[in-house]
Formats: structure tokens, C-alpha cells, sequence
């Protein structure tokens, strides 16, 4: 009977059975008393609550520094301030820009000095964007098309660069321009590495700031003159057509080039002079109304002439009967 009285605590073991644990100090005092002593079980739990309580201690400093270095980090991650950026922008204009390298979407090595020349429309994207860049890049090709039917298919060139330089390869460059429709339209889809896109955003005074979705950027389509310069920044998913055509007319017809001849520098000035943008077919066309106010003008005048002599003859005539 004694004996299974004893065995009672050490069956129950209070606390430390719940915990998974059993002291061999506890087992002696159940071996030699008859009776459970709540004081003594009370002072056995005591040092287990004083280190539970001192680990926990020592976790709050640990994770009180990780909290605030996050805050830190977070506070010093820059944002994207649309003034700044346009700011930014604009002060590019009239910077030449540098010989930058990059890699076509057939993996070849091409750089800015290839396009040299003639006018250059020059995009930047990132192919992991779902709505943004693709919309800007459908509109872009529709401008673009209108300016070649005004100025001719090899009036200039367009790139397409991809500025998340760890997913936009050569390969996601082209799946990139084959869902956007513009694989067979002659357009320059590059990759370029981390060295060269810094040098190059600060040479066309383009922002981007990572966040959780992707990036945050101006959208904007530079257009670049045949030296490298860089001549107009237009903005916006959607833009007016005339914002890109209009500059590039400027370029393609309206400065000579050093090799031109008299006659194709004339032929440039007319085009450019007649070249006139209809708001309601959203297009361009060469206006002859010119060349037919220009003849009426003419036949006009000699018309004119040729009265007036007729006059001056009759009237030479006259005193002489």
C-alpha cells in the first residue's frame, strides 16, 4: 500500500510529465515521502521560469535591432518622385550620349555608333511588365508606322532596350517583341548589362526605382539625333502623333546632310513644307494644294505682265496716229 502511494506523484509528475520532462531529485522525493509537497514542487518550477524568462529576455534585443535596421532600410530605399524624374529628363536634352554596348536578340554585340547617321527613336522597358510597357510599345509601333509613311521606311532607326538587366536577355527580348507585334517591323531589341545601363541613364536622363511589383519609371520615347544627341523626350503611354513625327521631320528633312546635293536638300525643304498633319485621319500627307497655289500664283502674275506690256504698246502707239 505504501509502496503505490509513492508511486502516485511519479505517475502524475505534475508540471514536469506535461512537459516532457522528469527530474531524478523530484523521483527521490517521492521515494521517500509519503505525501506530495506542494511548496517543494512550487520552488522546482521556480529556476524553469526564470530561464524561460531570461531566453525570452535575451531574444528582445536581438529582434528590437532587426526591426529597426529594416525601418532603416526601408526610410533609406529612394522613391519615385515624378518631378524629379521629369526634371531630370529634360536636362538631358542636347547631352551626347556615349558609345554604350549591348546585345541584339540574335546575341550579337552591337553598339550606339552602329546607329549613327540617321535619326534614332530609342524605347525603355522591361519584359516582365504586364500592361504599362506592352501598351506603350503597341502605341509606339503605331506612331512609329505612320512616321515611316511620311518619311520613308529607312528614315530611322528604333531600339528597344531592356532595363531589368538580370530577366531581360536576348531570348526575353524577342519573345518580348514577338507578343507585342513588332519582331518583323525592323526595330533593334537589346540587352545591355548593369555597367553600361548606368552610364546610359544618366546620358538620357532616365529614372527607375525597384519596388515589390517591378519598377517605377518615366515612360518616355527619346529621340535621338544622327550625331547622338539627344533632340526630344516624349511622354505617356499614349501620346499626341505629332509629338515623335514632328522632330523627326525636323531631323530627316530639315537639316541637310554633309553628302546631300543642292537639288535633294531642295527636294528635303519642299517635303518638309509640305508635309502636313491631318487631325481627323490621325496621319500625315503630302499637301499639293502648294505646288496649285504656286502655279495659280504664277499664271497670275504673268497674266498681269502680259496685259500691262499690251497697254504699254497700245499706248506708245496712240500719239504717233
Amino acid at each position: 500500500m505504501r509502496e503505490s502511494r509513492n508511486k502516485i506523484p511519479l505517475l502524475q509528475g505534475g508540471a514536469n510529465r506535461r512537459s516532457g520532462f522528469f527530474s531524478f531529485r523530484e523521483a527521490r522525493t517521492c521515494k521517500y515521502n509519503q505525501t506530495p509537497n506542494t511548496n517543494h514542487n512550487t520552488l522546482m518550477r521556480l529556476p524553469l521560469f526564470i530561464i524561460s524568462l531570461l531566453l525570452l529576455l535575451s531574444s528582445l534585443p536581438a529582434t528590437g535591432v532587426t526591426y529597426m535596421s529594416a525601418e532603416k532600410t526601408a526610410k533609406a530605399q529612394p522613391k519615385f518622385d515624378y518631378d524629379v524624374a521629369l526634371k531630370t529628363s529634360q536636362s538631358a536634352i542636347g547631352q551626347q550620349l556615349a558609345d554604350h554596348s549591348f546585345i541584339n536578340a540574335a546575341g550579337e554585340p552591337v553598339s550606339l555608333e552602329d546607329f549613327r547617321g540617321k535619326p534614332l527613336v530609342l524605347s525603355m522597358v522591361y519584359t516582365s511588365c504586364y500592361q504599362i510597357c506592352p501598351m506603350t510599345t503597341r502605341h509606339l509601333s503605331k506612331v512609329v508606322e505612320k512616321a515611316r509613311d511620311a518619311m520613308g521606311a529607312d528614315s530611322f532607326s528604333v531600339v528597344v532596350i531592356g532595363f531589368d538587366t538580370k530577366v531581360d536577355t536576348p531570348e526575353a527580348m524577342q519573345y518580348f517583341a514577338n507578343k507585342q507585334g513588332i519582331s518583323d517591323k525592323n526595330w533593334n531589341l537589346l540587352s545591355i548589362n548593369e555597367e553600361d545601363l548606368d552610364a546610359l541613364s544618366k546620358d538620357l536622363g532616365f529614372l527607375y526605382y525597384p519596388t515589390s511589383s517591378g519598377y517605377d519609371h518615366l515612360i518616355q520615347a527619346t529621340v535621338i539625333d544622327a550625331d547622338g544627341k539627344v533632340y526630344r523626350q516624349v511622354y505617356g503611354q499614349v501620346f499626341d502623333t505629332p509629338l515623335l513625327v514632328d522632330p523627326l521631320l525636323d531631323l530627316v528633312l530639315g537639316r541637310p546632310q554633309p553628302a546631300q546635293s543642292f537639288l535633294s536638300v531642295l527636294s528635303d525643304k519642299i517635303k518638309l513644307f509640305c508635309t502636313v498633319y491631318d487631325p481627323r485621319s490621325d496621319g500625315y500627307y503630302f499637301d499639293y494644294s502648294f505646288f496649285v497655289e504656286i502655279f495659280v500664283g504664277i499664271t497670275v502674275i504673268l497674266t498681269v505682265i502680259i496685259i500691262m506690256r499690251r497697254e504699254i504698246k497700245k499706248g506708245r502707239k496712240q500719239p504717233e496716229t
